[in-house]
């Protein structure tokens, strides 16, 4: 049975980037930026008025208080005059270009104004609330790395700079499918019967991600239904399927049977983890890479996490995450030689350091100590007194 890390390391052999794409500006809104993008101009592009008040002709050392000047115009936010030739004061508007041949701007609060003259209040220092071109980025500089997701922050600093389209990872095309005879919708359940978690959790996880989610099905314990509806997905071109159960050893865990009936080569099957220990990866030749999660929710949580998870980083073109490592404040029992996923919760302790948690109860149908916790803790044989630390949703990861 492989070990965690040899199955990813098979696993992320398959996850190869998927080529890039094109898009607008409006439509990057959680795209991840296939290349760097470079400023193809200065912020500010030129010296600006951090305030509304009077731009002061250049000059050396402090401008006393009771100075005056002679007003030479008005320079209002947008306007294009770039000098005044012979003046020695401009009323000047927040924004607004400093002229050429001003170095200082005094807030209009401070200056006592009659006709055409202002009188400074106070001692004024040179090159006061002046905002310098370049003074954000300067041009040619790195604007946003590649891997960067694009957030409203990115998208803010994209629009200043002009830019209006930019190369992004392609989705990934993503087909989910669950497998079980007594999985219903929501509503009333027959004897027997639950409802479907795992679904509904995988999509909003994908779509956290952001995917092109071609299908979610639900079907029955048997093969044909199961084959059906991955031959669906891989009409509809999907990139990955997910599906949940039917993939351990018991009389209706056909998935692995399945599976290699239609022509896929497997990956691995059974990892040595808890919980999700029957885990299976397969891929179709030039088609879609199959991850089949076992049916339980936390194993389907653990399966999204540290398997769905670090294939989409791979085809998106990202180097593999890096855990945070923390202090347990207290031990947690795990069993030899399996490679353990916990519910945790992230803390500060008295000094202020951050230390870990484990969750109490956890079991692999548990779904309530899921929602109480805030990362997931991870540990190799056995949890010491640090451990690795992971975010509850990938898409928080570096």
């Amino acid at each position: 049975m492989l070990t965690y890390a040899e199955a990813l390391a098979v696993l992320m052999k398959e996850a190869q980037p998927l080529g890039n794409e094109r898009v607008g500006l409006s439509l990057s809104m959680g795209r991840i930026l296939a290349g760097p993008v470079t400023s193809p101009l200065a912020l500010p592009s030129f010296d600006n008025a951090a305030m509304d008040g009077f731009a002061i002709r250049q000059g050396r050392g402090p401008i006393p208080a009771g100075t005056a000047f002679t007003v030479a115009g008005m320079q209002a936010a947008g306007d294009n005059t770039t000098a005044f030739p012979g003046g020695e004061a401009c009323e000047i508007a927040t924004g607004a270009r400093v002229p050429d041949g001003f170095d200082t701007v005094v807030p209009v609060e401070r200056c006592e104004r009659e006709g055409d003259r202002v009188r400074l209040l106070q001692e004024e220092k040179r090159g006061q609330n002046i905002r310098l071109a370049g003074g954000d980025i300067m041009r040619g500089s790195a604007a946003l790395a590649a891997g960067r997701r694009i957030d409203a922050a990115a998208i803010m600093l994209l629009a200043a700079l002009g830019v209006d389209a930019v190369d992004v990872a392609r989705l990934p095309r993503v087909a989910i499918i669950n497998t079980g005879s007594e999985l219903h919708a929501s509503g009333p359940l027959p004897e027997g019967g639950i409802h479907d978690s795992n679904g509904p959790f995988l999509e909003a996880m994908l779509g956290s991600w952001g995917v092109v989610l071609l299908m979610r099905r639900r079907v029955p314990d048997t093969g044909d239904a199961f084959r059906l509806a991955v031959e669906e997905a891989r009409v509809a071109g999907a990139d990955l399927i997910v599906t949940t159960g039917a993939v351990s050893a018991g009389r209706f865990d056909f998935v692995p049977t399945a599976l290699a009936a239609m022509g896929a080569r497997e990956l691995f099957h059974k990892v040595a983890i808890r919980p999700g220990k029957p885990i299976l990866a397969a891929r179709f030749d030039g088609g879609p890479m199959v991850l089949g999660l076992p049916g339980n929710p936390m194993a389907v949580a653990v399966g999204h996490r540290f398997f769905v998870a670090p294939a989409l980083r791979g085809m998106a073109g990202l180097r593999a995450e890096t855990p945070t490592r923390v202090r347990l404040v207290e031990g947690h029992e795990a069993r030899p030689g399996l490679q353990h996923f916990a519910l945790g919760r992230l803390e500060t302790d008295e000094e202020g350091r951050q230390v870990a948690r484990v969750q109490r109860n956890q079991a692999a149908y548990r779904i309530v100590p899921f929602t109480d916790a805030n990362a997931w803790l991870t540990a190799d044989s056995a949890f010491g007194e640090v451990v690795d630390a992971w975010p509850l949703d990938p898409v928080l990861a570096p």
